[in-house]
């Protein structure tokens, strides 16, 4: 693992630490809802939009990021992405209405949404091939280890401070970040510029309304809002896809999908995200509902699990050249299909199961998620590889939010008839049925072996 850190450049690393920083900040969130709900007075599904919003903005942003790869130059455009993540921020930190706080979050998410893709494209690109497995795996080991340390961060924060130091945290050291590594930062990405398309820009509203609208479907009831919203959303992405296939130079470039092996890798990483997903959404529920732990142990016993993910992304990126992607598929959906099994036939009875599934679901996520993405792109010509990672960075974002709505559905329906203990082990026999779509899709990758 250390030799393969030690294969990055400064700029690699740097980028590590501002994506690091970032998906930290994301995923504490969800810890101060209580807190933020008192101090503004607002209900839960109202604090939601924190998150909600977040996820929109991120989606909106990107598949623009091809596009301001290719026209603004890398420090300009690393630094305008922080600076914007530092002004929402610091609008979330000093707001005095949830509004800011929403504002503040909003800003936040379209940093994130610009810079996941952006980054993830410029380490692969300045990858020769053959080392690109290990190196995708150090940057899963990256961000892996923010799920763990997440809840321990907020969890002291909140224990001891206001929740306006969480944002303070963030903001010292994303700009410190900033400031100290300007000498690292380079142009290695080659200019391709190009019009600004404002057509596709508004079309791109469909992935946000679409997202919008997976993750209020189990509040919405299918009223006549949300009907609109999802009709409206489906036709702006028919027109992007038009859009793009009459552009010389489309925003995104949707010729990706044409080369063999990157359609199964792009579906692969949505899978395996999935069961990431599912398993932060479900073992909180398990660990508090059914075992009456605090939320704070509910956060703790999901530690173990993310360490464990972070742990096997290096190991997955050095056995993506070894054994290829098609046998890390059945390893990792094999895995998923056991922490699904466990929680459906012994998930009632100690909450040391549900530390054991989680384990295997997440542990599962690694060897199928950073291998899947580095398959993809693979394939791809290099000009190709930011609007290869654009893609599946936001269909990752969809089918992750599509499978918390399914989720929710499920808990929904067998709650009115069964103890919520009951509806949680149910869901979970439901959701094997996502990792045998993956183990079935696996055998389409007989020929993306890596050379």
């Amino acid at each position: 693992m250390l030799k393969n850190i030690r294969q990055l450049t400064p700029f690699s690393l740097l980028l590590l630490a501002m994506a690091f920083t970032m998906s930290i900040s994301q995923s504490t969130m969800t810890t101060a809802y209580p807190i933020l709900m008192a101090h503004f007075q607002v209900a839960a599904d109202t604090v939601q939009w924190l998150t909600t919003g977040f996820m929109v903005a991120m989606t909106l942003v990107m598949p623009v990021s091809p596009w301001l790869l290719n026209n603004i130059s890398l420090r300009r455009l690393l630094n305008g992405i922080v600076v914007v993540f530092l002004i929402g921020t610091a609008v979330a930190m000093f707001a005095t209405h949830f509004t800011g706080v929403i504002l503040g979050r909003l800003l936040e998410g379209l940093a994130v949404g610009a810079l996941f893709p952006t980054f993830q494209s410029v380490i692969l690109e300045n990858t020769p091939v053959e080392n690109r497995g290990a190196t995708m795996g150090v940057v899963g080991l990256v961000m892996g280890s923010a799920l763990a340390v997440g809840p321990i961060i907020s969890g002291v924060v909140l224990q001891w401070v206001s929740w306006r130091a969480l944002f303070g945290l963030f903001f010292v050291i994303l700009a410190g970040l900033l400031l100290l590594g300007q000498r690292w930062i380079q142009n290695t990405h080659h200019l391709q510029p190009s019009r600004f398309d404002w057509l596709s820009a508004v079309s791109l509203l469909g992935f946000g309304g679409l997202l919008y609208a997976l993750s209020s479907l189990a509040q919405s009831h299918f009223d006549t809002t949300w009907w609109l919203i999802t009709g409206v959303s489906l036709l702006l992405l028919i027109g992007f896809v038009v859009r793009q296939q009459r552009l010389s130079q489309p925003f995104l470039d949707l010729s990706v999908l044409r080369y063999r092996g990157y359609l199964p890798g792009l579906l692969l990483t949505g899978i395996a995200y999935s069961g990431l997903i599912i398993a932060t959404v479900i073992m909180p529920l398990f660990y508090q509902k059914v075992f009456h732990l605090s939320p704070m142990w509910s956060g703790l016993l999901l530690v173990p699990a993310a360490v464990f993910l972070s742990q096997l992304n290096p190991k997955s990126g050095e056995l993506l050249n070894q054994i290829g992607l098609r046998k890390l598929v059945y390893i990792g959906m094999t895995m998923m299909i056991v922490g699904y099994v466990l929680l459906a036939l012994f998930g009632l009875r100690s909450w040391l199961v549900g530390l054991v599934s989680a384990m295997f679901l997440e542990g599962g996520n690694a060897f199928v998620m950073m291998p899947a993405i580095t398959a993809a792109n693979n394939v791809l010509p290099k000009p190709l590889v930011s609007h290869g990672t654009a893609l599946i960075t936001t269909m990752r974002q969809v089918i992750g939010a599509g499978s918390v709505v399914v989720a929710t559905l499920c808990l929904s329906h067998y709650n009115l008839t069964l103890s919520f203990g009951q509806a949680l082990v149910r869901t979970s026999a439901w959701f094997i049925i996502v990792p045998i779509l993956g183990l079935l899709l696996a055998t389409q990758l007989q020929q993306t072996k890596q050379k």
